[in-house]
């Protein structure tokens, strides 16, 4: 189920989805997100919100990347995968924007189920 959510502080909708995602998975604020990847990005010399760096940070927390088989690429959705894991913490990716799901439920600030993700992340305890 999608639950309307916008940690930004001013509840902009500024392509801030990386930081929107991991401030719901990880349970911290905005700011501190925002800080942490900007951080991560200049140590790797790279933009904040590129694949390389909140991968890396999301790695460094104890979540673990696995892809979504390609057999049928256009029909499985957000909201496919939220019935398939109605457990667990993951964030999700398709390429252009990034999900935030927690027990079966996607986080977003608007109504994504039916876009397809890539690839995700599971956190594992």
């Amino acid at each position: 189920m999608w639950i309307k959510a916008n940690p930004n502080p001013e509840k902009k909708l500024v392509d801030d989805c990386v930081i929107r995602a991991l401030c719901i998975v990880l349970d911290e604020d905005w700011e501190f997100i925002h800080k942490e990847l900007s951080d991560l990005s200049r140590e790797m010399y790279e933009i904040q919100i590129s694949n390389n760096v909140w991968t890396r940070y999301l790695k460094d927390r104890g979540f673990k990347k696995k892809i979504i088989p390609d057999t049928c690429p256009y029909c499985y959705s957000i909201r496919k995968f939220t019935v398939d894991h109605p457990f667990g913490t993951f964030v999700l990716a398709t390429g252009e924007h990034v999900v935030a799901v927690i027990d079966g439920n996607y986080y977003d600030t608007w109504d994504s189920g039916n876009e397809v993700p890539i690839y995700y992340f599971e956190r594992t305890y």
